[in-house]
């Protein structure tokens, strides 16, 4: 999901391999190369004469852990791990393993959980023992499941029914503290971005948040959300995401939805751009082929922050600022260095601004409640005092309004 892998730089994509294993707390990589492969064996994926190298290389370095960027059957990682003798882990399977360490809130865990569950019930010579982990991990590593067993369907089936009934109690509670934000109606500015983008850096310089902000893969996962007061005494809600990643597997998208729900309901998108990164265009599209899936609607206004200029050399960074000047819905900044945050935040003020309605209403005395609200959420720009009651002009974002007229 989220773009074209084969136009991808092969170099680029092993390096975002190797960032994406180092991003599992202890394991150390030993080595990392790019195989060739005209076409895919259905029973080792590799041809017997690359199988045998490196098989030689794992049985000299000792290795215990063998990864492969891209999907691998059932019957091919069986295979190969007899081969070898190690185990043997895809792509899918090492994101969830990631996400199962970083989850953080009940919701999170319970996701991951069910995106595991529904990976495993296509593989079936996997384990499942993972369900009786007290903390971290989901045994595809080591710990129970190293024991390879056939998995029981119907245990499966029951784990993910029960898994389910839990997730839609979390929902249905995080739904009624939505609909309580809601009565608040500030505006929701979502940050989105290719994972390793920033994100959480700029999170933390706009709200002073102590956020994980690390050099790794996947440092968020549960979304964070915090109010921050803009320079003209706006209220807005600043929501930070997991970062988007190409071939996000199709089962953890659809797990994952209801974290991203405050995505879909966002008044302003921030794309957080990596603009130093070779492959930062590949990308971008990526997270708008994510964004797209998810349903976000394209009217959703959105800009673009091109970050990390502060590693640009001098025709990079000149090639930027030419494209900044042209267009409307980009800036440069830099997260870490502070460089041109303050005219992010500018752009968030005007962008919500942009979106704000003027209205004229007619309150009767008796709307004593609703008059107080207009004035706490300062949206009254002019007031007189008729004979039966108010006349209030406001200037409201759509959202203000719609919580209004709910009062």
């Amino acid at each position: 999901m989220g773009g074209d892998p084969a136009r991808r730089d092969p170099q680029a994509r092993l390096d975002e391999a190797v960032a994406l294993a180092q991003a599992l707390p202890g394991l150390e990589v030993a080595g990392a190369d790019v195989v060739a492969l005209r076409e895919a064996r259905p029973g080792t994926l590799f041809g017997p004469g690359k199988v045998d190298e490196i098989g030689a290389r794992v049985a000299a370095g000792e290795i215990g852990l063998v990864l492969v960027d891209g999907p691998v059957t059932p019957v091919q990682q069986r295979n190969l791990e007899r081969a070898w003798k190690a185990k043997l882990l895809d792509r899918t399977g090492l994101i969830l393993e990631i996400f199962a360490d970083r989850a953080a809130t009940r919701e999170g865990v319970l996701q991951v959980e069910l995106a595991a569950l529904s990976y495993q019930r296509t593989r079936l010579v996997r384990a499942w023992t993972h369900l009786e982990r007290q903390r971290g991990g989901l045994g595809f590593v080591g710990g129970p499941g190293e024991t390879q067993i056939e998995a029981d369907r119907r245990a499966l089936d029951e784990a993910i029914v029960r898994l389910r009934r839990q997730l839609d109690k979390v929902q249905k509670t995080r739904t009624l503290h939505r609909a309580a934000r809601a009565k608040v109606p500030f505006p929701v500015v979502a940050l989105v971005g290719y994972t390793n983008a920033g994100k959480s850096t700029l999170f933390n310089r706009l709200t002073g948040a102590e956020v994980m902000a690390e050099d790794m893969l996947f440092a968020t996962l549960d979304p964070t959300m915090r109010g921050v007061e803009l320079a003209t005494g706006a209220k807005v809600i600043l929501s930070d995401t997991v970062g988007f990643i190409s071939e996000l597997p199709t089962q953890l998208v659809a797990a994952f939805r209801a974290t991203l729900e405050e995505v879909l309901e966002a008044d302003l998108i921030l794309h957080v751009r990596d603009v130093s990164h070779p492959e930062s265009a590949a990308q971008a599209e990526d997270v708008e082929a994510i964004l797209h899936d998810l349903g976000v609607a394209d009217e959703t206004p959105r800009l673009e922050l091109w970050n990390k200029v502060d590693r640009l050399d001098a025709e990079a960074r000149a090639a930027a600022d030419a494209i900044a000047a042209r267009r409307d819905d980009v800036l440069l900044m830099s997260a870490a260095t502070g460089e041109g945050v303050a005219e992010v935040v500018a752009a968030i003020t005007e962008a919500l601004d942009g979106a704000r309605e003027d209205a004229v209403l007619e309150l009767a005395f008796a709307d004593g409640r609703k008059r107080a609200w207009l004035h706490e959420n300062r949206v009254v720009t002019d007031e007189r005092q008729t004979e039966d009651g108010w006349r209030i002009t406001v200037r409201w974002a759509p959202r203000q309004r719609d919580a209004f007229h709910r009062l």
